[in-house]
């Protein structure tokens, strides 16, 4: 069984997955500060739960955009399950597809594991849209090469600053204007509904017909992250959501760099 650990800005996502298929997820907020002994306690606790016992776990992956998180972390895997952990690092591991920029090393890991997922899973040109802390545009050719892409505030984070910085706006929910109501809001609530929400939907669209103009031939558009499904069902630029698709490239980078991490394991003793 292979424990996949994605490390977004805001969440820590733990997987459990056989084969390529994903037998369990737990997530937990993302704090540089937390040891592996605190992140064994609450994966053991969990785990417990639905029956799993650590030793089912024989290989592991890290992805992450928290730099601090990665030592504890990697102790974790090494202390606790007794597997060394693939670390998604440019240069040191195979990604199965080529990055066509002047600097790689500028790419976050989770925005290249989406693109390797993706590719995987759709022919074509790609467009990856991924609604996180920030929500990311990145575009994959056809022959597998990461071209680049786009990254903007996440929609949260746009409305905590709205609520934050206006006195007397409230903080709302992230979701479209209740029933019928139109875009011109006839309220607060309902005009601050309408700009976020809508004009969210206006960023996503306008960035995709953007970014699908500067790509040749036809392009598939795949969405991941929390609110994937809600926007989704409120624009047709989205062709396919997939809310795994992190954990599901994580998978694919594993399987694909197997030997070298036994390898790894076998120098430090820990398999």
């Amino acid at each position: 069984m292979l424990l996949a650990i994605d490390v977004g800005n805001t969440n820590i996502v733990f997987a459990l997955c056989e084969g390529d298929t994903i037998a369990q997820r737990w997530r937990i907020s993302t704090d540089g500060q937390r040891t592996a002994d605190e992140y064994a306690v609450w994966l053991n606790q969990l785990m417990s739960l639905e029956g799993v016992e650590r030793s089912h776990i024989d290989a592991a992956i890290i992805s992450t955009v928290v730099p601090q998180t990665l030592f504890n972390l990697q102790r974790l895997c090494r202390k606790y399950f007794h597997v060394e952990p693939l670390v998604v690092a440019l240069g040191e591991i195979d990604l199965g597809l080529t990055i066509a920029l002047p600097n790689p090393a500028e790419v976050g890991a989770d925005r290249l594991v989406n693109a390797i997922a993706a590719h995987a899973l759709w022919p074509g040109n790609l467009i990856i849209v991924d609604f996180g802390t920030a929500t990311t545009f990145d575009v994959v050719s056809a022959d597998g090469a990461y071209q680049g892409g786009a990254i903007a505030p996440g929609i949260n984070l746009s409305m905590d600053a709205l609520y934050q910085a206006a006195a007397k706006l409230p903080r709302i929910a992230v979701e479209p204007p209740a029933g019928n109501a139109g875009a011109i809001g006839k309220g607060t609530v309902h005009a601050m509904q309408s700009g976020v929400f809508w004009g969210y939907v206006g960023l996503i669209e306008g960035l995709v017909k953007r970014l699908s103009g500067e790509i040749v031939g036809p392009v598939t558009v795949v969405a991941t992250g929390g609110l994937a499904t809600l926007f989704n069902r409120h624009t047709p630029a989205i062709d396919h959501v997939d809310g795994d698709l992190t954990i599901r490239g994580l998978v694919r980078l594993h399987a694909l760099n197997a030997h070298n991490s036994t390898a790894r394991g076998n120098q430090n003793g820990t398999e």
